[in-house]
């Protein structure tokens, strides 16, 4: 069972910087998919941002430019950098995992979900 535990989030002003930290307990992880995902009060969830087993990565059109997904595979630990933040981005910020065969990142086949972590963006 993969556990994941997400830290980092916050209340910052506009124009600021946060960085989600997102710890991993299997110690195989480095071949899962692995994707940030947030969700607004009344909104549906929104994949952020995803990494695969290779590194590529890939982001939704309202965070491209500003946010940047990585991951330390010394550390069992995914990452997401939030920069120029916007009120907009006010949400909870969940990382989620699945695992793959061959690298490919599947938005439906995400099954493993952290706690949560809450990011509020004040104008």
């Amino acid at each position: 069972q993969v556990q994941l535990v997400e830290s980092g989030g916050g209340s910052v002003q506009a124009g600021g910087s946060l960085r989600l930290s997102c710890a991993i307990s299997d110690s195989t992880y480095s071949r899962y998919c692995l994707a940030w995902f947030r969700q607004a009060p009344g909104a549906e969830r929104e994949e952020v941002a995803v990494i695969n087993k290779y590194g590529d990565t890939t982001y939704a059109d309202s965070v491209k430019g500003r946010f940047t997904i990585s991951k330390d595979n010394a550390k069992n630990t995914l990452y997401l950098l939030m920069n120029s933040l916007k009120p907009e981005d006010t949400a909870m910020y969940y990382c989620a995992a699945h695992s793959t065969n061959n690298g490919y990142c599947i938005t439906s086949h995400f099954g493993y979900w952290g706690q949560g972590t809450q990011v509020t963006v004040s104008s």
